[in-house]
């Protein structure tokens, strides 16, 4: 159950930046497979985002989970709204779909050809 203080929390988290990646561990040092491949695929586009290392914080990580009806991590949320975690990022990213709601978002992409 996702008590007040924490969705308030995750509302702000989620509200403090364009692209926001609730993650196991960091952009620069992800702690799982999953996170590590929606961090991977955000850079390659050049997107600026947001982790938040869900292992910091045991309320923000099983509330993260109530808050976007998604039981998995890693979550990807743009300009408040979640997009989905790593199959979904994935896949979107494969069929063009990724840069296609990143760019009706008005979010910049800069491909990176080295990452």
């Amino acid at each position: 159950m996702l008590d007040t203080a924490t969705r308030e929390r995750i509302e702000s988290e989620v509200g403090s930046s364009d692209v926001v990646l609730f993650m196991k561990g960091t952009p620069v040092f992800p702690q799982c497979g999953f996170s590590a491949t929606v961090v991977q695929v955000l850079s390659h586009l050049g997107i600026k985002f947001k982790g938040i290392n869900v292992l910091e914080d045991p309320a923000i990580r099983e509330g993260i989970k109530d808050f976007s009806s998604w039981p998995t991590i890693p979550q990807l949320y743009v300009k408040g709204e979640f997009l989905g975690g790593c199959d979904i990022i994935r896949e979107m990213y494969q069929t063009g779909e990724l840069i296609e709601a990143m760019n009706t978002k008005g979010i910049d992409i800069s491909i990176n050809e080295n990452a």
